[in-house]
């Protein structure tokens, strides 16, 4: 396994408690990073931070689809530290059925996690990595964001806005040290498989050209790249 250098930075990972999120945390204070998890399932945060007992590791109970939570949240961490790495984790996939039969508030709901909250969270974030003109953001996409599920139209058109979101923000702050990368994983096993129908899982399988899931410390792995001082371009 490749160390990548993270000393002396600090990170916020939103889901961090858990799938994606918790495996990115665990590989950035490998790294020697800060990192502060936001999760919205305070059980599972406390649980997390006693689990990993890290002097490094922080946590805050915050729901990203507030934008309100989540500027006070950045507030009260640029009072006594710096904001290096921001990774929006946090998303759900929601139920697996057609368009037209797709529950209204769900669908809702799927957008303003996976999407309204990687837009408040890099709102909030962004003008604290301009002003010291630093900064490593990486949004978790997914392969569905490229190519549309059937029966994830929710999911899929989140994952979309994020990968649009990415770009136009990418180029917002190319002239800065402010490298804003998104990745576009295909499954994985971890709970949000859960969410789905054995259908839907046994036909995302069917996609992946290597015939078997991702592994979280693949994704994590090139999520420490991208958040660290070698992506000096990408």
């Amino acid at each position: 396994m490749n160390k990548f250098d993270l000393k002396k930075k600090v990170a916020i990972v939103t889901g961090g408690a858990q799938g994606f999120g918790l495996d990115i945390t665990k590989r950035f204070l490998k790294s020697g990073a800060k990192v502060i998890i936001w999760d919205n399932d305070e059980n599972q945060l406390k649980k997390i931070v006693k689990k990993i007992k890290n002097k490094n590791l922080y946590k805050q109970m915050v729901d990203v689809t507030d934008p309100e939570n989540v500027e006070d949240s950045v507030n009260k961490i640029t009072k006594n530290m710096k904001i290096d790495i921001l990774v929006n984790s946090a998303g759900i996939t929601g139920s697996t059925n057609e368009l037209w039969n797709y529950d209204y508030e769900e669908w809702k709901t799927i957008v303003d996690i996976n999407l309204h909250g990687t837009f408040n969270c890099c709102k909030a974030v962004v003008p604290h990595m301009i002003k010291k003109n630093y900064g490593r953001i990486v949004n978790i996409a997914s392969v569905s964001g490229k190519d549309g599920n059937a029966k994830a139209s929710a999911y899929s058109s989140s994952k979309a806005g994020v990968i649009a979101l990415t770009k136009s923000l990418g180029k917002e702050l190319a002239h800065k040290n402010i490298a804003v990368n998104a990745v576009t994983p295909a499954g994985a096993k971890t709970r949000i498989l859960n969410q789905m129908s054995k259908e839907h899982v046994k036909r995302m399988l069917s996609k992946v050209p290597r015939a078997r899931f991702l592994k979280l410390n693949e994704l994590s792995s090139m999520i420490c790249w991208l958040s660290s001082d070698e992506n000096s371009f990408s």
